[in-house]
């Protein structure tokens, strides 16, 4: 932590290629801010360049997080500037035909926005219908032909040139189409697409990058990953390595989930535990690739994504670079329209605002009319000199890039809990995690919602506990992966970390009134946490079985009898080499683990 004065100079000092012969516009403004990583008044000036694009040999960021008190320096956008551009960016829309007022009046607000507005362009982030019998039909609307039709007529109605990107309900039509690739060819031939991905350049050298989820039927864990196909993302590899920052090239990524590293808000007991908070959550090497390209393309200015129906009112709903292996990349989330799809109340959508100086994301609060509300300004810088060189973990080494982060009354970051990310200095790192991590007399009881700490396996797996739960990080970001042991599991247990004999460890969990111990076996692929959420699909058929199932007893008995049904399962887990002498008995497939 720096406790001097730290004046950062952003100078344009050489114009790129896309400005090479443009004039200089110089403006100067001078903001004292205080910044979330830095102690001290923060004096920054601010060189503008008119039809200048960022020079990108170095990736280096600086943010600032102002007070209400400060002035911020504002991004010159002249509507009129040929380098001006407007994109408006819709979060899940879940359009229900029975419920459509917040639909409707949600796209009135965004078109005042979008109106007479220079180089514009939408966004839907996809999640398009709503997953429910919304027809009386008893299949789910999302995913169909009709979902399509409507939400074709719908983003028609903004006017406006637009592309969407798929989200993990979107391939949801399992009545209908009886595979994927049937599924996906309507929902790109009514949507007016020739690939579940996109590139559009809107304004000189602005380009929008956009990959969509084109699995559902052949998930084989969960249906709600979204997942983007290996062609794509080797298009996706390929056209950000084709538009470098070197030539100028400015790229705005969207896609419905967020990917690993970005380090977004997410619900530990909703989307981590179920394994679909990230891009190719469930693939160890694909998932990766998104955050390596953002490490390694300083073109990579802003990714925004939706899936979690959070609004925008968390400290953590944007994040931005600098120390933290993030490229030169902010990440957005985009909330939801409408009261019915709102995890927290609120109703948002994004709205982006650039020149060749830099961009504005903002939120359109369609709770209060529609307003729009400035939540980060970026500029773009050819060099940055910095009065005292800190470290690099500090988050500040220099910059390309300056973010502010504008406060606002609607700010609020304990609402909703945030899963835990873990940092080395954040004091509950256990650096040799041998032996019991909670003996009697410690103050660590992992079964509580208050315990938190993390650790290294031998063999690479970062594990913790928090909020009563085991959970898996990613060893890259520390991204929380999954649930590794439910709370249930872990009341009044001893956890422990033992030798196994064989150079690697075990997790291993035990009580003090009992000789039993219980190993937490890795999975196959190495992994630890529990892919338990199955394929929608295979979970519908087998409801549609136990539905029938009951109403045929019933029938048989009488109208009166209350029915139970079981059902048996396979494949099942175990260290037996051959099948005879196993049970295969029924159990409950709706018990639930005692919280």
């Amino acid at each position: 932590m720096l406790s001097t004065s730290l004046p950062v100079v952003m100078r344009g000092t050489t114009p790129s290629a896309r400005s090479a012969k443009a004039g200089v516009a110089r403006q100067t403004i001078k903001a004292p801010v205080r910044s979330a990583t830095l102690s001290s008044r923060v004096s920054v000036s601010h060189i503008g360049r008119v039809q200048r694009g960022p020079v990108a040999s170095r990736a280096r960021t600086l943010t600032v997080r102002a007070k209400e008190s400060d002035e911020i320096p504002s991004l010159d956008w002249d509507p009129t500037d040929p380098a001006a551009y407007t994109i408006g960016i819709l979060g899940d829309l879940h359009v229900d035909p029975r419920d459509l007022e917040h639909t409707m009046e949600g796209r009135e607000h965004m078109k005042s926005h979008l109106k007479d507005a220079p180089n514009k362009f939408l966004v839907s982030l996809g999640d398009l219908g709503e997953s429910k019998d919304c027809t009386q039909t008893q299949q789910l609307y999302a995913g169909t032909t009709d979902c399509f039709n409507l939400v074709r007529d719908y983003l028609d109605g903004f006017e406006t040139p637009f592309d969407v990107v798929g989200g993990n309900h979107d391939l949801e039509g399992i009545d209908e189409f009886a595979t994927d690739k049937e599924n996906l060819e309507a929902y790109l031939e009514i949507l007016g697409k020739k690939t579940p991905q996109f590139a559009h350049e809107i304004a000189p050298k602005v380009l929008l990058v956009g990959v969509g989820s084109t699995v559902f039927r052949d998930a084989p864990y969960t249906s709600h990953e979204v997942f983007v196909d290996a062609e794509q993302l080797a298009w996706f590899e390929k056209t950000i390595a084709e538009h470098p920052a070197e030539d100028g090239w400015v790229v705005f990524c969207f896609s419905h989930a967020p990917i690993i590293g970005s380090a977004l808000r997410v619900l530990q007991e909703c989307h981590v535990v179920n394994g679909c908070c990230w891009l190719n959550h469930n693939d160890k090497v694909s998932s990766q690739k998104f955050i390596q390209t953002v490490r390694s393309h300083s073109n990579i200015k802003a990714w925004f994504s939706g899936h979690f129906h959070l609004s925008h009112d968390y400290e953590d709903s944007i994040t931005f670079p600098g120390g933290n292996r993030r490229g030169s990349c902010v990440f957005a989330q985009t909330g939801v329209m409408t009261a019915r799809s709102t995890r927290d109340g609120k109703r948002h959508s994004r709205f982006v605002r650039g020149n060749a100086d830099g961009f504005e994301i903002c939120t359109v609060d369609h709770g209060k009319g529609g307003v729009l509300r400035l939540d980060a300004t970026v500029f773009y810088s050819d060099e940055c000199a910095v009065g005292e060189e800190p470290e690099e973990s500090q988050g500040v080494s220099g910059c390309s890039v300056v973010h502010f982060a504008h406060p606002h009354e609607d700010y609020d970051h304990d609402q909703w809990f945030s899963a835990y990310v873990p940092e080395f200095d954040d004091g509950c790192f256990l650096p040799d995690p041998k032996g019991v991590l909670n003996p009697a007399g410690s103050d660590k009881d992992f079964s509580s919602r208050d315990a938190v700490c993390w650790w290294n396996m031998k063999d690479g797996a970062v594990l913790g506990g928090h909020n009563g739960m085991i959970i898996e990080y990613d060893p890259s970001t520390l991204a929380p992966l999954g649930m590794v042991v439910s709370r249930d599991e872990l009341e009044n247990r001893r956890v422990a970390v033992i030798d196994d004999g064989w150079g690697t460890d075990a997790l291993v969990l035990y009580d003090d009134d009992s000789n039993d111990i219980t190993v937490v076996q890795p999975n196959e692929d190495g992994s630890y946490w529990r892919k338990v959420v199955r394929n929608k699909i295979h979970r519908t058929r087998e409801m549609r079985k136990m539905k029938a199932a009951k109403q045929w007893l019933s029938e048989q008995r009488s109208e009166e009898t209350d029915v139970n049904v079981l059902s048996s399962y396979g494949p099942y887990k175990n260290t037996a080499g051959q099948v005879m002498g196993l049970s295969t008995k029924a159990v409950n497939p709706k018990a639930k683990a005692q919280a």
